[in-house]
C-alpha cells in the first residue's frame, strides 16, 4: 500500500481530538514526571546514594505507568469502543499488540 506524502512526514497517520480536561490532565501528569526525571539526574549530578537514586527511578517509572494506564483506559473508552460499533475488528489486534507492549 503506498503512503500519502503527509503519511511520510508525520509519525502517526491518526489523531484524537481530546477534552480540554483530558488534556490538562495528561500534561499534569507528565509535567510531574518530567520533574522527577530532572531530580534524578540532579542526583547524579550530586553524587547521590544508588539506592535514593533507585527509589526515585522507581517512583518514576510508577508514574510514566500511572499515565499509561490512564491513557490506555480512556482510549478503551473512546477509540476502542467507536471502532468496535463501526465494526472495525482490526481494533481488537491494535489493542492486543499494545497490551504486549506495555507489559514487556
Amino acid at each position: 500500500m503506498a503512503q500519502t506524502e503527509q503519511e511520510k512526514t508525520c509519525c502517526c497517520r491518526r489523531k484524537k481530538h481530546r477534552s480540554e480536561e483530558e488534556v490538562r490532565k495528561l500534561i499534569h501528569r507528565l509535567n510531574r514526571i518530567e520533574g522527577q526525571i530532572r531530580g534524578i539526574r540532579g542526583m547524579i549530578e550530586d553524587e547521590a546514594y544508588c539506592v535514593d537514586i533507585l527509589v526515585q527511578s522507581a517512583a518514576a517509572t510508577a508514574a510514566i505507568n500511572a499515565f499509561n494506564r490512564e491513557l490506555l483506559a480512556e482510549h478503551i473508552r473512546t477509540c476502542v469502543a467507536q471502532d468496535l460499533r463501526e465494526g472495525r475488528d482490526e481494533t481488537i489486534e491494535e489493542l492486543v499488540s499494545t497490551l504486549q507492549k506495555l507489559m514487556r
